[in-house]
């Protein structure tokens, strides 16, 4: 007992000797150990990321190093020099803190996969021809669930629920069917999934038995043994799991590999829609403009002979498409995260040269700066539904920091190879659910005054932010007015005891 106590004392005091003997060396960054042995930060990083970040930004500028549970992480903050982290291949690595996560939260271990195989493999289902085949079939699961959810109202039957959870449920339901095919089990992995998801932010900091249980759960219910005849020898997920038998993943580790795509796929799509939504729900002018766009697209003139199966593959939504990104820029927060492999000399768009340790880490958090910088964005709290758009309805991309036109504006996707690859179906996807929702249903919120719920801290970092609480809203199915030709021209925003 007395030894076991001794050797406690012992590390305990190494530990405290070895935080206090850090010191910051010529021409590194400032250095912020916080007030903790070898704790740091890790308490207020944890809590609220993006407030702690901002005060230690305000403190030591757009570079400093802080430490939090005995590592050390140098916090990039100028986007104008983020190309010396994202770019940097030699000195820098993500595959050793991508592992971590990969092995903390979802206890999998993926160490013969070669990132630029699974890029590949990604091309294959999120670019050209598997893109469009993806796209299709999940506009068509989305109509289906969406007409499924609303089958036992009438046409002027108002239905309430939480914006979030309507948009939650529904778009993983639609890409749980996309992606892995399955309808037996759809609701009750929806279900798991939440319960996991929602436990993620504990899961990071250490495993808990409620958040074990639910990962066990989402193994077994997303086990290929589960599909019993009903596999689809052509489906995503089928091929998935061929790929990972051709990287020599062994069949534990396949199945725990279903839940890292489960969660990878499904779990940004959902919260963006809620946001985009709610910020046109609150901003009454921007609802607006987005619904003269769809009236534009739906309308007898877009397409006189017959309507594409998917009118946002044939019309421009320039609209949308900037209230979109200023939906991302306002409540995406990925957190770019890098191993230093070898001492790096870090060059600034300034100019200014540091030094970065070999063993430490370094982070970007586009959240902070570009998305939410005042002098690349101005009232960067504020939502702007137009602000990427020029008078001519173009795409406004020229934003500037110190004079110099910025690179990175927005960064909702990382940046560099290691780019989101399922962008693309993504940003289809979200569209196409909000086309849906404003062509086939009315929707209103419960109470008009009503403020969109404030955002949970503990999610920065994790993507998508969500919300702490939800929006209560109403629907109500409105009927298609068939034209001359028989074909579909819904009316946006109107039922028919409005019209």
């Amino acid at each position: 007992m007395l030894w076991t106590i001794f050797l406690l004392l012992n590390g305990l005091l190494i530990l405290i000797l070895l935080y206090s003997t850090r010191t910051r060396q010529k021409d590194e960054p400032p250095l912020d150990k916080g007030l903790i042995p070898w704790l740091g930060h890790a308490l207020e990083f944890g809590k609220d990321a993006a407030k702690f970040l901002a005060r230690m930004k305000e403190k030591h500028g757009d570079i400093f190093t802080v430490c939090v549970l005995g590592k050390y992480v140098t916090v990039l903050l100028d986007p104008n020099s983020f190309d010396e982290v994202v770019n940097d291949t030699e000195f820098l690595d993500f595959t050793c803190s991508r592992s971590q996560i990969l092995k903390k939260i979802f206890s999998l271990q993926l160490p013969n996969i070669k990132p630029a195989a699974e890029r590949e493999w990604m091309k294959l289902h999120f670019q050209g021809l598997g893109l469009s085949e993806l796209s299709s079939s999940m506009n068509i699961h989305l109509q289906r669930q969406l007409l499924s959810d609303q089958s036992d109202c009438g046409p002027l039957e108002w239905r309430q629920d939480g914006l979030y959870s309507l948009c939650h449920s529904l778009l993983f339901r639609a890409g749980y069917l996309t992606l892995f095919g399955r309808r037996d089990n759809a609701t009750a992995v929806y279900e798991e999934f939440c319960t996991f998801d929602r436990l993620l932010p504990t899961l990071s900091r250490g495993e808990t038995k409620t958040a074990n249980t639910s990962r066990e759960r989402l193994w077994e219910l997303l086990s290929p043994s589960w599909l019993s005849g009903e596999s689809d020898t052509g489906s995503w997920q089928q091929s998935y799991q061929n790929f990972l038998q051709g990287q020599g993943v062994d069949t534990e580790m396949q199945r725990r590999a279903l839940l890292l795509q489960l969660w990878t796929t499904q779990c940004n799509a959902g919260p963006a829609a809620f946001w985009l939504l709610g910020f046109l729900l609150t901003h009454p002018t921007a609802m607006e403009a987005v619904k003269s766009e769809v009236r534009r697209i739906t309308s007898q003139e877009s397409y006189p002979w017959r309507p594409p199966i998917n009118p946002l593959e044939a019309h421009s939504t320039p609209v949308l498409d900037s209230v979109l990104r200023e939906t991302l820029r306002l409540t995406a927060a990925v957190m770019i995260r890098r191993d230093v492999m070898q001492v790096k000399r870090l060059r600034m768009a300034n100019g200014q040269e540091y030094l970065l340790r070999q063993g430490d880490k370094v982070c970007l958090f586009p959240f902070l700066s570009p998305q939410m910088d005042p002098e690349i964005h101005q009232d960067p709290q504020m939502f702007k539904y137009d602000r990427f758009l020029n008078e001519d309805k173009t795409v406004k991309d020229t934003f500037y920091k110190e004079g110099k036109r910025l690179k990175y504006y927005t960064l909702p996707w990382g940046a560099g190879k290691n780019i989101c690859s399922g962008k693309e179906f993504a940003v289809k996807t979200i569209k196409q659910f909000v086309f849906l929702l404003l062509t086939r249903l009315d929707l209103e919120m419960c109470d008009p005054g009503e403020t969109l719920p404030p955002v949970n801290p503990s999610r920065y970092g994790y993507g998508m932010l969500q919300p702490d609480g939800d929006l209560q809203s109403r629907t109500c199915r409105f009927d298609s007015v068939q034209d001359d030709n028989n074909n579909n021209s819904p009316r946006i925003g109107r039922r028919q005891d409005q019209l």
